[in-house]
């Protein structure tokens, strides 16, 4: 294999500490960032900080053997010149995973991002040749979380991650959900394991986990990792023509992408936001959105009621 180590090196980049709690007026002013780096949060189990804008690479790593790499190079080189690092997507297609592993161990990229894999298929074995498959293509002995996807197989799995964070072939691990359905099955679990990570779905528009997923993660120091952050697109289409409210400059919003990653960032218990896309000025966008002020607690409810009436 390519490397014996995780390949992202938090020690070399700017480390820039985020707000612990919102305060109740007025806006959460964001610590200042130097010029390509992004505020970081602390993954709880660890100490170790991350930048608070990932992606999820799911798409435009699917979208190799279409496009080549040239897509999913111009965006993690724009996620990484921002200050993000965080990149999550899990093994589906050899030939393309083969070919996005080549992207991420190019000399810019190897020791700036964070890079998740998932178990998505049934059975101890499976998801065992899945996990290697995965430390094979993206030329990593160590990557830096492996999840359960979407609890698939849960109980099978569970063990075989602890067994390689124990042996040094996953720095953190975790579990995922993407949709409403799951959210006791994961409330249950987190009650009685303790993963370094959990990844969910919360937006300004589906906001389920707020009642209890969010404040248990946060009790049992548990990072978050949030997707879904623009519902798979359908947030965009449900807001098409339709202006900004001008009261959203007074909290940092000039484009409904960053009125929900605005949104969901100052939330405390979120550790970092996969933004999907293809587009490299996108994800500069997207990075961006993390600098600058949050939303206070009467500024999110203030978002809410709005984005109800439409």
């Amino acid at each position: 294999m390519a490397r014996t180590t995780s390949s992202f090196d938090p020690g070399r980049r700017a480390v820039v500490s985020m707000l612990a709690s919102l305060p109740v007026v007025g806006l959460a002013q964001a610590p200042s960032a130097a010029r390509g780096s992004m505020p970081t949060r602390v993954i709880p189990s660890s100490g170790e900080r991350v930048p608070v804008i990932g992606l999820g690479s799911s798409k435009v790593v699917e979208e190799i053997a279409k496009h080549g790499e040239a897509p999913v190079r111009d965006v993690l080189r724009a996620l990484a010149a921002q200050g993000g690092a965080v990149v999550d997507t899990w093994p589906r297609n050899k030939a393309n995973d083969e070919r996005f592993g080549a992207v991420i161990n190019e000399p810019e990229l190897r020791q700036a991002l964070f890079v998740t894999t998932k178990i998505d298929i049934a059975g101890k074995d499976a998801g065992i040749a899945q996990f290697r498959q995965a430390q094979q293509s993206y030329g990593r002995k160590t990557i830096d979380l492996a999840q359960i996807f979407s609890l698939t197989d849960l109980e099978t799995h569970w063990p075989s991650l602890r067994a390689w964070k124990d042996a040094g072939e996953a720095r953190y691990i975790g579990v995922t959900v993407s949709e409403p359905r799951l959210h006791d099955a994961l409330e249950a679990f987190l009650k009685r394991e303790r993963p370094d990570f959990t990844q969910v779905n919360y937006s300004i528009t589906e906001r389920q986990s707020e009642e209890r997923l969010l404040p248990l993660a946060a009790d049992r120091g548990v990072g978050v990792l949030v997707n879904r952050p623009f519902m798979n697109g359908s947030y965009f289409k449900r807001l098409e023509g339709r202006p900004l409210p001008p009261w959203a400059a007074e909290v940092g919003c000039t484009t409904w992408a960053q009125f929900s990653l605005k949104y969901i960032l100052s939330h405390p218990a979120v550790t970092c936001i996969l933004t999907e896309t293809s587009n490299p000025h996108h994800m500069e966008e997207n990075a961006r959105t993390a600098l600058g002020a949050l939303p206070d607690q009467k500024a999110r409810a203030r978002m809410r009621e709005f984005i109800a009436t439409v």
